[in-house]
C-alpha cells in the first residue's frame, strides 16, 4: 500500500474506508473490553461453580465449538470478519453455559451420595437431553440468518460451533472428570 501511494500523483491519496475502516473500529472497541469482560465471566463463574476444577473445566470447554464453527465457515465459504468474531464470543458463552449445567448436576450427584464415577455418568444421562434440545434450538433459531448478507457469518459460526461444541462437550466433560477422579484417587 506504501509504494502505491508514492506512485500516485500530487494531490491524491488512498485511505481505507468503508467497511473495512468500520470492521477494525469494531474490533478495536472488542479488544479493548475483552480484558474486563473476560474476568467478569470468570469471577460470574467461579461464584457459580464454588470450586477451582468446576471453573476450569468451564473454561476449557470455551474453545470446543471452534471446530465446527471454522467448518460452517469453510464448507459455506463465509468470511472470518467482525460478525463471525462476534459469533465466537457468543458461542464460547453458550458452551460454557452447558459445561455449567452438567458440572452442576455432577456436584449435585455428590451431594445425593453417589460416588464418583456414578454421579459423572449419571449427569451425563440426565443432563444430555435438555442440553442437546436446547442447542438444537439455538441452531434452528439462527439458520434464517444464514440468509443475510452481514449476520450470515455469525449465523454460520453459532450453527456449527453450537453443533459440533455441544456434541464434544458432552463428551469432554465427563472424559475430564473421569481424568480428574482417576488423579485425585492415585495421589
Amino acid at each position: 500500500m506504501i509504494a502505491l501511494r508514492e506512485q500516485l500523483p500530487e494531490g491524491y491519496r488512498i485511505e481505507i474506508g468503508g467497511t473495512v475502516e468500520q470492521s477494525a473500529k469494531a474490533n478495536a472497541s472488542i479488544q479493548t473490553l475483552q480484558p474486563v469482560m473476560l474476568a467478569l465471566m470468570l469471577i460470574l463463574i467461579m461464584l457459580q461453580m464454588r470450586s477451582f476444577i468446576g471453573t476450569l473445566t468451564v473454561l476449557a470447554t470455551a474453545p470446543l465449538g471452534l471446530i465446527g464453527a471454522v467448518l460452517a465457515l469453510l464448507l459455506f465459504n463465509q468470511p472470518f470478519g467482525f460478525t463471525a468474531l462476534l459469533g465466537l464470543i457468543g458461542l464460547g458463552g453458550i458452551l460454557m453455559r452447558n459445561t455449567m449445567i452438567l458440572t452442576q448436576q455432577v456436584q449435585d450427584n455428590f451431594k445425593a451420595g453417589l460416588v464418583a464415577r456414578e454421579a459423572v455418568v449419571e449427569a451425563a444421562v440426565q443432563r444430555a437431553r435438555p442440553v442437546v434440545l436446547t442447542a438444537l434450538a439455538a441452531v434452528l433459531a439462527f439458520v434464517p440468518l444464514t440468509f443475510d448478507l452481514f449476520w450470515g457469518p455469525l449465523a454460520y459460526v453459532l450453527i456449527g460451533g453450537v453443533a459440533v461444541g455441544t456434541l464434544i462437550t458432552l463428551l469432554f466433560v465427563p472424559a475430564l472428570y473421569a481424568l480428574w477422579f482417576r488423579l485425585k484417587s492415585e495421589n
